[in-house]
């Protein structure tokens, strides 16, 4: 009986070589540039060479990686699952080089920043590393707190820029926030509320007359900030504020431009604007930022990215804290009356 030409195609047989990581990393650069020409440009190989580069990885682990079509490689549900154990195997690899190496930076540091630390804080640091270290490639990834925290448990991440966690909004301290991971406080930032330039001033949440704030998405440490000022100071006679999600700080501001919106940002990256539009700002209170990393996990490429963040604030490296368990009993309230005037103009 001949076979059914509408049957779906069998996925190779797995063979039971060992994994070639040169084609471990092909498949990666494809995976995240979802294009051969663009995996071969940037690996600085031929289109043919990483095409079948590609084919001998899914021979040998028996599963098709890839749906292609004209356009685009977009990962199958195997290829997704694979790819986190290949994030896994190549940074594991690069360890056991730079351990062979250890006073010396080389190799790749995958770096992830909240968006509002690599536009402010991130450019002199980054320019004098690569100044010194030219041989160490950097990756920057942005995102939100919480998604930089799981992509460097998932190893996806070497490191990242994150804002000190603390407490939610239902009042209980994040006790596991940072279990299985080595922290350094790196940058201190005052968070600001952002308000339009007509908005009376402000001394509390009963005093705001907005209908709603502009934040980024669950995940962000100043969203939950913001929304636990908003709750926990709120009386009878404050005014409800509505939530909504965007994703830039520069959509936050064209917002609260609108006349009818907050938001939540930096000092630091106000301070970016070179022609500032006339705005309201409240002072929330001061959030550390810290530069994570995996408990245990050192290379040279990290040191000197440390010593880098460090050395653009006039620090010295020290060894890294321990995850808070409870917050300290002297430590004074997160939402503490600032020293400096509580609401301005810029």
């Amino acid at each position: 009986m001949s076979a059914d030409s509408t049957s779906p195609a069998r996925s190779p047989a797995a063979s039971h070589a060992p994994l070639d990581l040169a084609e471990v990393a092909i498949f990666r650069a494809v995976a995240q540039e979802q294009s051969i020409t663009r995996a071969a440009q940037q690996l600085g190989r031929v289109q043919s060479n990483v095409t079948t580069r590609v084919r001998q990885l899914e021979e040998s682990l028996g599963v098709p990686l890839f749906l292609r079509d004209a356009k685009r490689m977009t990962l199958t549900d195997a290829g997704r699952q694979f790819l986190v154990y290949a994030e896994k195997l190549l940074a594991l690899e690069e360890e056991a080089r730079q351990s062979l190496r250890p006073g010396v930076p080389s190799g790749r540091l995958r770096i992830g920043s909240m968006e509002s630390t690599a536009a402010s804080r991130l450019p002199r640091p980054l320019a004098q590393y690569h100044a010194q270290w030219p041989e160490v490639s950097l990756a920057l990834t942005t995102g939100a707190s919480q998604p930089l925290i799981d992509a460097v448990l998932a190893q996806t991440l070497d490191c990242a820029l994150i804002a000190a966690p603390g407490l939610l909004t239902d009042g209980h301290w994040q006790a596991d926030a940072l279990a299985g991971l080595a922290h350094q406080p790196v940058f201190t930032e005052d968070l600001m509320l952002v308000l339009p330039a007509s908005h009376p001033p402000v001394t509390g949440p009963q005093d705001i007359r907005v209908p709603s704030l502009a934040v980024f998405a669950r995940g962000c440490t100043y969203r939950d900030v913001a929304l636990q000022w908003l709750e926990g100071g709120r009386d009878e006679h404050g005014q409800r504020v509505a939530v909504f999600d965007v994703d830039s700080y520069h959509a936050m501001l064209a917002c609260v431009a609108a006349g009818n919106c907050g938001a939540v940002l930096p000092r630091s990256v106000l301070e970016l604007a070179r022609d500032p539009l006339p705005m309201r700002t409240h002072r929330l209170t001061r959030i550390d930022t810290w530069l994570v990393r995996r408990a245990g996990f050192r290379s040279a490429a990290f040191d000197a990215f440390l010593a880098a963040l460090l050395d653009a604030q006039g620090l010295a490296p020290s060894p890294s804290a321990p995850s808070p368990s409870a917050p300290s009993p002297s430590a004074p309230s997160p939402f503490a009356t600032p020293a400096d005037p509580a609401t301005e103009r810029v």
